[in-house]
């Protein structure tokens, strides 16, 4: 295993707009985890430091829906102690660039995004 940081606790932004964007890279969580293994493989321990609100169960979810799609690998070590480590595919590298797109256009877009779903724009309100 390749030495590398150790991926900080506070990798995204409590106010996370996925919620708020029009489209998505698989589940919720699925793009937060492609981010943390842009920099190479990782254990399920340490993406747990920067998803610290998503339950085991659905980051088990995630990585399973992500390892199903092609776009991360999961590879099992017996030698000498058992751990297993996931690793972005080169399919999975390939949504790098189109998510790095999509965080600049919510980042340009931001307060627009906010009013709007605060609004609830579309005559859909979240008062009720």
């Amino acid at each position: 295993m390749t030495s590398r940081p150790p991926l900080p606790a506070d990798l995204f932004d409590e106010l996370c707009p996925s919620p708020l964007l029009p489209f998505r890279f698989g589940d919720k969580w699925a793009p937060m985890i492609l981010r943390c293994l842009e920099d190479g493989p990782r254990r399920y321990s340490e993406l747990r430091v920067p998803l610290g609100r998503v339950t085991a169960k659905v980051l088990t979810q995630s990585l399973r829906g992500l390892e199903r799609s092609g776009f991360v690998s999961r590879t099992v070590y017996a030698d000498p102690k058992p751990r297993v480590e996931y690793a972005l595919t080169p399919l999975g590298r390939s949504t790098l660039e189109p998510l790095d797109a999509a965080c600049q256009w919510a980042t340009e877009h931001w307060d627009e995004l906010l009013d709007a779903h605060e609004s609830g724009a579309g005559g859909i309100s979240s008062t009720g």
